[in-house]
């Protein structure tokens, strides 16, 4: 039993370290290349646009069109201060408040070595399916939020205070012998959440993300300046072309 319950809490650390590593991706590719593809999407626009003054030709017109009708508008520049308010008429902080999800964008892809390090030991000593009793586990479930979230912004100093915390509070009770009829309960449970974590999995590896970041498993954060490098190229290329059409 404590050989499967291991087995099942060492394939949750993976599981939600590349969670953690496909939504950071996501928030740093729209951060930081987003400019990059607008930038691209408008050098289209005005190619198009170029070439359609030039021929004059009614299907140059219609791709014109079609090119300056992808463009998305800039955000303005009290956009980009703060202050700006969603569809709900909610502020980001406001609904991050109230969905626990982060406003600021993390730093890198991957957190650091040492804050994987101690999220791992901090999981293996303070995950719920370890309680000793039902008691226990809401005390381990609101600690292992709190753990979570510090991995996820990639606070080291954060988790060894927690990593603190967890060695200062109360030492569980020894686990009491377990009937067959419970022993066989739990291997079902396991059983069933293992598949859960296997779907989870699966769909986080087939994600578009999920994928980019099986190019670069080693360096996923360096993955992200060669991508930022191909679009920069990109757009010289098209800056280029416009300024042999508009002479």
């Amino acid at each position: 039993m404590r050989s499967a319950e291991q087995a099942l809490i060492e394939f949750e650390i993976a599981v939600e370290t590349f969670r953690v590593e496909v939504e950071n991706f996501s928030r740093l590719h729209h951060q930081r290349l987003g400019p990059m593809y607008a930038r691209l999407d408008e050098l289209d626009a005005l190619i198009a646009e170029a070439v359609a003054a030039r021929s004059g030709d009614a299907e140059d017109t219609r791709r014109a069109r079609e090119a300056r009708a992808l463009v998305q508008p800039m955000p303005g520049v009290d956009d980009l201060l703060g202050g700006w308010i969603d569809d709900s008429g909610m502020s980001p902080e406001a609904t991050a408040m109230l969905t626990e999800q982060r406003v600021r964008p993390p730093a890198r892809v991957r957190p650091g070595d040492a804050a994987r390090r101690a999220y791992r030991e901090l999981v293996r000593k303070a995950h719920p399916d370890l309680a000793p009793d039902e008691a226990d586990r809401p005390r381990r479930e609101a600690f292992m939020v709190r753990v979570n979230a510090a991995y996820a912004d990639g606070d080291e100093a954060l988790l060894q205070e927690l990593a603190e915390e967890w060695a200062a509070g109360p030492v569980p009770a020894q686990r009491r012998a377990s009937r067959g009829e419970e022993l066989y309960a739990r291997l079902e449970w396991l059983a069933q959440r293992k598949d859960m974590l296997s779907a989870v999995a699966a769909e986080l590896e087939g994600s578009a993300i999920g994928a980019m970041l099986r190019m670069a498993p080693e360096d996923p954060d360096g993955l992200l300046v060669e991508i930022a490098d191909g679009l920069l190229a990109q757009i010289a290329e098209r800056e280029a072309h416009l300024a042999s059409l508009t002479g």
